[in-house]
């Protein structure tokens, strides 16, 4: 085992831990707040949703490159190469499409009462359980080609007609093929991208509206608190900046995995680090941001 090899396994152990403990921390502390019937806010049934994405993702994840950066490269059949790639993907793409529903149904919430959205901010709470429904089966469907193409390397399975992941291959198509492929898996992605910059955008300009309107306030001397709406919408604003940058990174690293026929191995790794960042940071962002949470976490502790 290499230098380099064990501190890789260090550094994914590290952040396996820290984004299991922040995802379960948080996850606890709603679950908490649910039971004991305190109020909640109508977003939090999509952080739930969020928290449980972001642990599967870490977990199908982080593990196996911890595992292989200390020595244990061949551990992974068949059947395990194909649950674990099938269920990391649908982890990622569960979390990317609950942040994206936060940054609608969010835009919704805070829209004037005599705008075109109105109607909506009655109508969006009968329609958030289904809108996390249908995007873990989205997932799940459109991830499914991860069960059929992906096989283990165990024995020296490799052949010039495999992408080679390390631990894992993934059958080639052909070069049409493996780029519809492509198209098809980022769709979900590019989609869910697309939505929340226009709803961040959305809400931007709608708290820079109220900041206008309060403005005379401010020349007072008064500075007044922040409305709990306006307290989410900055938070769930900073999740999405959050999302924004890592899957801009990621999505370079992905695009030169694609290009090159056989990976480089600094490639993989760092593609992998930086996929785990956003299911790492995003407990801590909403923890440090959301008084309610902080306070209960301050009180469990004493």
């Amino acid at each position: 085992m290499s230098s380099k090899d064990l501190a890789l396994g260090v550094m994914f152990l590290l952040q396996t831990t820290v984004g299991i403990l922040g995802n379960f921390s948080l996850l606890f502390q709603y679950t908490f707040l649910y039971f004991t019937k305190r109020s909640l806010r109508s977003t939090d049934l999509i952080l739930k949703h969020l928290t449980v994405a972001n642990s599967l993702a870490i977990l199908c994840k982080g593990i196996p490159e911890t595992m292989t950066g200390f020595g244990w490269k061949d551990f992974l059949n068949d059947v395990g190469c194909k649950l674990v790639f099938y269920v990391h993907r649908v982890g990622r793409g569960v979390s990317f499409g609950s942040t994206c529903l936060l940054s609608i149904f969010q835009a919704i919430t805070i829209s004037p009462r005599n705008s075109r959205w109105a109607e909506l901010q009655v109508k969006a709470p009968k329609y958030m359980v289904f809108s996390i429904v249908l995007c873990w089966i989205l997932h799940m469907l459109v991830n499914i080609i991860y069960i059929t193409n992906v096989t283990s390397n165990l024995g020296n399975k490799t052949s010039s007609n495999k992408k080679d992941y390390g631990r894992c291959s993934s059958v080639r198509q052909g070069e049409t093929a493996d780029f519809l492929y492509s198209l098809w898996i980022a769709l979900p992605d590019v989609v869910c991208l697309g939505l929340m910059l226009w709803f961040s955008g959305f809400m931007v300009f709608i708290l820079y509206r109220h900041k206008q309107r309060v403005q005379h306030i401010h020349r007072n001397n008064i500075s007044p608190r922040a409305s709990p709406e306006t307290r989410a919408t900055q938070t769930i604003l900073i999740l999405v900046s959050t999302f924004v940058f890592f899957y801009t990174l990621s999505s370079i690293f992905q695009v030169f995995i694609a290009v090159f026929y056989t990976p480089i191995w600094w490639m993989l790794n760092m593609d992998a680090l930086i996929s785990m960042c956003f299911p790492t940071v995003s407990p801590l962002v909403l923890m440090s941001c959301d008084s309610s949470v902080s306070m209960l976490c301050f009180a469990l502790i004493r």
